[in-house]
């Protein structure tokens, strides 16, 4: 046995092998299990699908990297359940694609501050964030007050959200999954955001965030 483990060690090609068969296997045992648990893969009761504009300042959200330096992930400890609420649960990331947890806080997470602070309150710190916090190092975002959307593609980015959640929606009373959006707010989601600016769609997103659990 001592032969055959000194073999393993010293053949960089054997040891790279059994290296990447037991990340592998290690991987699926604990991955697997979770597309199958209930708590996983249903959205908790209060969640509710992003409206059109949402969904644009979601976007917003990702191109400009704000998730870069806030998370949205609330961890189950005292401390951070006193600062920003109620602990992440799976339920409420199931519609998620792709997932915004972020794993850095150069600002505070943003998992629940919908409704925190005013609409005025978040494009005042979106244009000039020292004027609201004083000690903050994040970068103005003026030129989202003056971009406009168009809403060409709003409507697609339901639809892929309808293919993307599929198997997780909310469910009638055969079982059946219940798309996330009609076809009628596929087709009207280009009106509802045509001419509103990139301001009033992140902060739209932004309000919309930590609602579904209390």
């Amino acid at each position: 046995m001592k032969n055959t483990h000194e073999k393993v060690e010293k053949n960089i090609g054997l040891f790279v092998i059994f290296t990447i068969l037991a990340v592998s296997i290690g991987g699926l045992v604990e991955i697997t299990p979770l597309f199958f648990q209930k708590e996983t893969t249903t959205p908790v009761d209060n969640l509710k699908p992003y409206t059109a504009l949402q969904m644009e300042g979601r976007d917003i959200y990702i191109r400009e990297g704000c998730n870069n330096c806030h998370s949205q992930m609330i961890r189950p400890f005292r401390a951070e359940t006193e600062r920003y609420g109620h602990y992440s649960v799976a339920g409420e990331q199931v519609w998620e694609h792709p997932f915004l947890w972020g794993s850095k806080r150069t600002g505070p997470d943003l998992a629940r501050v919908g409704n925190r602070y005013s609409d005025d309150w978040h494009v005042a710190h979106l244009l000039d964030p020292r004027s609201v916090v004083p000690e903050s190092n994040m970068p103005s975002f003026k030129w989202l007050a003056e971009n406009t959307l168009d809403g060409e593609i709003t409507g697609k980015k339901l639809e892929t959200f309808n293919w993307l959640t599929r198997n997780r929606s909310h469910k009638d009373e055969n079982g059946n999954a219940i798309p996330l959006y009609s076809q009628a707010e596929i087709d009207g989601a280009g009106e509802a955001v045509k001419g509103k600016t990139e301001m009033e769609a992140l902060v739209a997103y932004l309000q919309s965030l930590g609602h579904a659990l209390k």
